[in-house]
């Protein structure tokens, strides 16, 4: 099968993901051209400021998506709270109201398995800090897809629950250092494919 760049990276955080964005994202240089798409596991029925928050410490917008919008290169989502994020064939999004996964809604793994459906070999997936199991089956699908599977380092993650989790389930290709995430992330935005990066 030929090789394919990575063309989207998905990334799921809970609790401890605020701090570990940050570091991982802050150092990308604002003409970063691979589009990011984030779930961090938000409590119900509260307007979400991680949108903000991210824009203010990143120094480039970072939004919440709109229903059927496509997927465009270079920008930064965030899933809103209390709907499940999907990407669809066609590489747009969708939400969905459907139950929680993992207690979770938005749910990592969703995105994550929907993201594999749309690009197959083409994702990279990944996953830091946290307190749940969310996020493990959406490694193996996308690590099952031919994608890029990266998981932190459990004993730097604030929570170690998640990464352990998904290390188990997933076999991840990485499993690194934020500081080791964000160079690999660097190279995503060049030729990179998931063979040379593994």
């Amino acid at each position: 099968m030929k090789s394919r760049r990575i063309e989207l990276v998905v990334i799921g955080a809970s609790a401890g993901g605020v701090a570990a964005l940050l570091a991982l994202l802050a150092p990308l240089p604002a003409g970063y051209a691979m589009p990011l798409v984030i779930v961090l596991h938000l409590l119900p029925r509260h307007e979400s400021q991680l949108a903000a928050v991210l824009t203010h410490h990143l120094g480039r917008p970072v939004r919440e998506p709109r229903d059927k919008e496509s997927v465009q290169p270079g920008a930064v989502y965030v899933a809103s709270a209390d709907y499940h994020l999907l990407i669809e064939a066609d590489r747009s999004f969708s939400f969905s109201g459907d139950s929680p996964v993992s207690y979770s809604r938005p749910s990592i793994d969703v995105l994550m398995q929907s993201a594999a459906d749309a690009y197959g070999p083409a994702v990279a997936g990944v996953l830091l800090t946290g307190a749940n199991m969310d996020g493990a089956e959406g490694m193996a699908a996308i690590r099952a897809a031919g994608g890029l599977t990266l998981v932190q380092r459990p004993d730097e993650a604030e929570v170690d629950t998640m990464p352990r989790a998904a290390i188990a389930r997933a076999t991840p290709d990485h499993v690194l250092s934020l500081k080791g995430m964000r160079r690999l992330l660097l190279k995503l935005d060049g030729a990179a494919t998931p063979e040379t990066l593994r």
